[in-house]
């Protein structure tokens, strides 16, 4: 296996969060290099590799780069890419497929003919080429420079293995985690989402609390390259938790369908007995018992609904229940209208980056303690 501790990962998360994942990288002990547009750089070895994708709860998949070489032409990469080391990483028995993304700044301008001359080369070298293969090849083919990574999370990391009911426009777990991060929570505070849909933002901040793992229940493409041993990785996966904290993760929704979905998700997820999850008009919600902590709520807004002008006494209402009832708490909502978070009435602090979410463009608008 190549042992290398020089491998180039790269973390992929939504443009704008790249800061946000770079902290809990180096949180959790990784070797950070740079952020860029759309993810963070990390250099280690295959382990390192393997406990990125286990761990990081931000990182949408995690690449690894494999090489790269200049090509100017259709002849030439062709070519180059027939004497690139596939076998290196690359299983013959592993069928694989080739994803290639262009730059107008490359004489090779045509992906698909690209993608095309790659396949042929793999073909030639013993791998089969599928486009419903497990293993994805990421290329790039940049000012020229044609650069090939590997994708070693297979599906998006999001998926956590054990969520299988969800609710209308669901927050994606990676960004939840993200978005809670950004709002303060490392794990202490008591968390409380009124809209809670199928429970993502408790859930998730149960998990962190407990110290467990992002990626513990499900594969990953890495598990079939010639560079995974199984038993060093098994070392890496915890199904346990490291805390055991008081129930203190809570969700009320109006749907009781929804809570039905948030309870079955927090079991399967193995945290029900930290989490609470109540049927309840957001209006109608007081704080838990205990000290103040973060209210997470991901409101109706835009496109989920229609009608926005119904939105706005929703959210005026929200806001004047928070400002009487929840003194000492943190508040994050998020929405794709500023105008919307404005009517709440909360004292925002400044806006944060825009982020692409279920084709709408939102913001996370965030307080410090309410007064």
């Amino acid at each position: 296996m190549n042992n290398s501790p020089d491998l180039e990962i790269f973390a992929i998360t939504l443009p704008g969060m790249e800061d946000t994942l770079a902290l809990e990288a180096r949180e959790m002990g990784f070797d950070v290099g740079s952020t860029m547009p759309g993810g963070v750089t990390l250099r280690g070895g295959w382990p390192e590799v393997w406990r990125a994708n286990l761990e990081l709860r931000g990182a949408s998949r995690v690449l690894v780069r494999l090489g790269s070489f200049m090509a100017f032409h259709l002849a030439q990469l062709d070519k180059r890419a027939r004497k690139f080391p596939w076998g290196d990483v690359l299983r013959a028995d592993v069928p694989v497929r080739v994803d290639v993304a262009t730059s107008r700044k490359s004489k090779i301008y045509h992906a698909g003919a690209a993608t095309e001359r790659i396949a042929k080369a793999l073909d030639s070298d013993g791998f089969t080429v599928a486009a419903d293969a497990p293993v994805i090849l990421k290329v790039r083919i940049d000012d020229n420079r044609v650069t090939i990574s590997v994708d070693t999370s297979g599906e998006l990391l999001h998926k956590r293995g054990h969520k299988e009911a969800v609710g209308k426009a669901p927050m994606r777990e990676t960004l939840a985690a993200l978005f809670l991060r950004q709002c303060g929570f490392d794990g202490s505070q008591t968390v409380y989402d009124p809209m809670c849909g199928s429970g993502t933002f408790v859930i998730e901040a149960a998990e962190i609390a407990a110290g467990m793992q992002a990626g513990r229940a499900r594969g990953f493409a890495y598990e079939l390259l010639t560079t995974y041993e199984a038993t060093a990785a098994a070392a890496l996966r915890r199904t346990t938790r490291t805390t055991t904290p008081n129930t203190r993760f809570y969700g009320s929704d109006r749907d009781a369908g929804g809570v039905d979905m948030a309870r079955a998700n927090a079991e399967r997820a193995g945290i029900a007995d930290l989490t609470r999850f109540t049927q309840a008009q957001a209006s109608d919600m007081t704080p838990p018992d205990g000290p103040p902590g973060i209210v997470m709520v991901n409101p109706p807004y835009g496109a989920r609904i229609g009608d926005k002008k119904s939105l706005y006494p929703v959210y005026g209402r929200l806001g004047q229940v928070l400002l009487e009832r929840f003194s000492g708490w943190r508040v994050g909502i998020i929405t794709s209208e500023a105008a919307l978070a404005k009517t709440t009435g909360l004292p925002f602090a400044p806006d944060g980056p825009s982020i692409a979410h279920g084709g709408l463009r939102v913001r996370l608008y965030r307080t410090e303690p309410l007064p």
